[in-house]
C-alpha cells in the first residue's frame, strides 16, 4: 500500500498543478488508482495501473469473478470504465450503454439505448464497432454510429443533450471514444473509405454547442494552421495552404484524413494529440499532383496533430506517410511518457503506426527523435530520413510507381498495419512499451473510381495473407524500447493481437487474442504466466480496478472489427463475400470473392471461425480469497 499511497499523493499534486488546464473530475478520478477512469487509463494514454495485488507470483490463480452479456453481437472494442462503485460499459451498434453496480455485480443500474437509423450500418467500413464512453462532470459521453454525440446523466442514464456531428448519408459515421478536456468534449469522424473530409470537433460539455472544428484537409484557416507559427520538423511550415496545393484540383474535399482513433492530452503543455487517417481514394494515381510523388503529400492526412484545446490551433504537425499508397491509416494512439534518452529525461510522444514504424517525438515541439521498424519484415520503405522525416519508399512495393490496374504483390505490412487501433501500454516501472502487433502482408491493385456521396470511394482491390517466413503466427505481443528503437522481447500468437494492452505495478502485462484468450505475461521477459479462453474473440481493451479492497481485471469479448469482419459481417462464404465486393467496388467486378472481402482482411483470417464465434460478454477476473 505504500507504493499506492506515494502514487496517489503524486497524482493529487498533478491534479492541483493541472486543474487550470484540464477537467478536474477526470484528473480526480484518474488520481484514484482504484478507478479505471478513461479508455486509455489516463490523459497520457499509458494504459498502466499502479495496482499490485495481482503479481507475477499469484496471477496463475486468476478466476472468473462474474460476467455479463451485453446482448449485442459483432466487434466489442474499447473497454469498461470504473468510477467508484459503478462500471460503465458500451456495445457496438446500436451503441447500448450500461451502468453496472459493483456492489451487486452484474446488476443494471440503468441502460441507455437510442433509436438509430439502421442504414448507417452499411457505411460503417470495418464493422459496427464503438471504442467506448467518456465519464466526466457527472456525465457519460457517447459518440453514436449515426454521428450523434450524446451526454447522459451518469446517475440515471437520461439524455442531457445531443449534438449532430455528421451525416451518414454522405458516408460519415462515429466510432471513436470522446475525450473531455476542461469544459469541452472532443470527437472525431469516421468514413475514410467514403470520400469524407476528416475533422476534430470540440463541443461544450454543458450545452452541446459546437465550440470549434479543425479539418484535416483544405485551406490553413479550415485546418487551423498558421504557417508562420505551426511547426513541422523543428521549424515553421512556411508554405501556405498545403492542405490544398498537395492535392490535385478539389480532391482535398474528398480527402479522408478521418479521426477515428484515440486522443491524448498533456495538461502541462495544454496540448491535445491525435492522428489523421488515410487519404481517399486508395488509388494514389487519383491523388497525384503532376504525377509527382514529391509534390503529392496529400496533407494533412496521415498526420499527428498537437493542438491547443481552447482554440483548436495547431502547434505542431508531423506527417508519417506522405501520399499514402497502402491505406496505412495514421490514427493510432499517441502515448505521452517521460523517458531517458542519451542520459537525459525527455518528454516524448510515442506512436506505433500502421505503416510498421514506431516514432518517438518531443511532445512539446514535434522534433523527430526516433523512427524505427517495430516489425523487421516491413518492406514498403527502407527507413525514415531523420532530416526530412520522410520514409524512403521502395519502388517495388509502391502502388503508385507500379500504376493503376497493376497488382503490387507482397507488400508488408498489409493495410491492417503492423498495429491497428488496438492501443499499446507504457510502464513507468520498466520504461518499456507493450505493444499488440499484426504480421500480415497484401497484394494491392488500384483502379480508377468515381465519387458519389454516400457510396464507397475505395478504388483498390486488396488481398491479405500471413507474412511469409515470419514467426509462424499472424500476431506478436512485444516489449519496445522507444529510446533505442528496438524490440526487447517478442512472443508470437496464431492470429493478429487485436486487443488493447495493459501493464501493471504487479509486473504483469495483459493482452487478448482474436480466438478469445486473455493472456498474462511477465513484463520483464514476456514469459506466459496465465491464459483463459473467453466466450468470443477479444478486440477490446483489458482494464483493471479495485473494489472493496480487491483488484479485478475486466475485458469485453466479441470478435469483429476489421480483423474479424469476416465473422462479424458473414463474409466467409462466397455469396456474402461477392455481395460485399460489389457494394464496395461498384462497377468493378474483377477481384471479388472471399480472399478480397472485407477490404482484404477476410483472406488473412479465413480459419478464425474454427477457433471462435460471435459474442458480446464482459468477463471480470479476480484471485479468490483463500479459505
Amino acid at each position: 500500500m505504500k507504493v499506492l499511497s506515494r502514487w496517489l499523493l503524486a497524482s493529487v499534486a498533478v491534479v492541483a498543478a493541472g486543474s487550470v488546464s484540464a477537467n478536474d473530475s477526470i484528473l480526480k478520478n484518474e488520481a484514484n488508482p482504484n478507478n479505471w477512469a478513461s479508455q486509455l487509463g489516463n490523459y497520457a494514454g499509458q494504459r498502466y495501473s499502479p495496482l499490485n495485488q495481482i503479481t507475477t507470483d499469484n496471477v496463475k490463480n486468476l478466476q472468473v469473478a462474474w460476467s455479463f452479456s451485453t446482448g449485442v453481437l459483432r466487434g466489442h472494442e474499447g473497454g469498461p470504465i470504473v468510477v467508484g462503485d459503478v462500471m460503465y460499459i458500451h456495445t457496438p451498434f446500436p451503441n447500448k450503454v450500461f451502468a453496472l453496480d459493483l456492489n451487486n455485480p452484474g446488476r443494471v443500474i440503468w441502460k441507455y439505448e437510442s433509436v438509430q437509423d439502421p442504414t448507417v450500418i452499411p457505411v460503417m467500413c470495418c464493422d459496427t464497432v464503438n471504442r467506448g464512453v467518456a465519464v466526466a462532470d457527472g456525465k457519460v459521453f457517447l459518440a453514436q454510429a449515426d454521428n450523434t454525440l450524446v451526454a447522459l446523466d451518469a446517475k440515471t442514464g437520461k439524455e442531457m443533450w445531443k449534438a449532430k456531428n455528421g451525416d451518414h448519408t454522405k458516408g460519415e459515421t462515429l466510432t471513436a471514444a470522446p475525450l473531455v478536456v476542461k469544459d469541452k468534449v472532443f470527437v472525431g469522424i469516421s468514413g475514410g473509405e467514403f470520400g469524407v473530409r476528416g475533422h476534430l470537433t470540440a463541443y461544450d460539455t454543458n450545452s452541446g454547442k459546437m465550440v470549434w472544428r479543425a479539418f484535416s484537409t483544405g485551406p490553413d484557416a479550415d485546418v487551423k494552421i498558421d504557417p508562420s507559427k505551426t511547426m513541422m520538423m523543428g521549424k515553421p511550415i512556411g508554405q501556405k495552404d498545403l492542405g490544398v496545393s498537395t492535392w490535385p484540383g478539389d480532391e482535398w474535399k474528398r480527402g479522408g484524413g478521418t479521426t477515428w482513433g484515440w486522443y491524448t492530452y498533456d495538461p502541462a503543455l495544454n496540448l491535445i494529440y491525435y492522428g489523421t487517417g488515410n487519404p481517399g481514394t486508395w488509388n494514389p494515381t487519383q491523388r497525384a499532383v503532376d504525377k509527382d510523388r514529391a509534390k503529392s503529400d496529400n496533407k494533412w492526412s496521415m498526420t499527428i496533430f498537437a493542438r491547443d484545446p481552447d482554440t483548436g490551433e495547431a502547434k505542431w504537425v508531423y506527417q508519417k506517410t506522405p501520399f499514402d499508397e497502402w491505406d496505412f491509416d495514421g490514427v493510432n494512439e499517441n502515448i505521452l511518457a517521460d523517458i531517458n534518452m542519451n542520459g537525459q529525461q525527455r518528454k516524448v510522444l510515442v506512436n506505433f503506426d500502421r505503416n510498421g514504424f514506431a516514432y518517438t517525438l518531443d511532445r512539446a515541439t514535434g522534433e523527430l527523435l526516433v523512427a524505427q521498424k517495430y516489425d523487421p519484415t516491413v518492406n514498403w520503405a527502407t527507413d525514415v530520413d531523420m532530416k526530412t522525416g520522410r520514409p524512403n519508399v521502395v519502388d517495388k512495393y509502391s502502388t503508385f510507381a507500379n500504376g493503376e490496374d497493376k497488382n503490387t504483390s507482397a507488400v508488408c505490412p498489409a493495410a491492417l498495419g503492423t498495429k491497428d487501433q488496438q492501443p499499446a501500454s507504457f510502464s513507468p516501472d520498466t520504461g518499456l512499451f507493450y505493444v499488440p502487433t499484426n504480421h500480415i502482408c497484401m497484394d494491392y491493385e488500384p483502379f480508377s473510381v468515381s465519387y458519389t456521396a454516400g457510396q464507397a470511394y475505395v478504388g483498390s482491390t486488396v488481398s491479405m495473407y500471413p507474412t511469409p517466413n515470419s514467426h509462424g503466427g499472424m500476431g506478436n505481443f512485444i516489449a519496445w524500447d522507444a529510446a533505442a528503437g528496438k524490440i526487447v522481447w517478442s512472443r508470437p500468437e496464431r492470429f493478429a493481437v487485436w486487443s488493447g494492452a495493459l501493464s501493471t505495478k504487479g509486473g504483469v502485462a495483459y493482452y487478448g487474442t482474436l480466438e478469445g484468450y486473455l493472456v498474462a505475461v511477465d513484463m520483464k521477459d514476456g514469459k506466459e504466466l496465465w491464459r483463459f479462453k473467453t466466450p468470443s474473440g477479444i478486440i477490446g481493451n483489458i482494464n483493471t480496478y479495485t473494489h472493496n479492497g480487491k483488484q479485478y481485471v475486466a475485458v469485453l469479448s466479441g470478435v469483429g472489427g476489421w480483423a474479424g469482419i469476416g465473422l462479424a459481417a458473414g463474409l466467409t462464404q462466397e455469396a456474402g463475400a461477392q455481395a460485399w465486393h460489389n457494394a464496395v467496388h461498384p462497377g468493378h467486378t474483377e477481384g471479388g470473392g472471399v480472399a478480397t472481402a472485407g477490404l482484404g482482411a477476410v483472406g488473412a483470417h479465413q480459419s478464425l471461425g474454427e477457433y471462435t464465434q460471435l459474442g458480446g460478454v464482459l468477463t471480470v477476473f479476480h484471485i479468490p480469497d483463500q479459505k
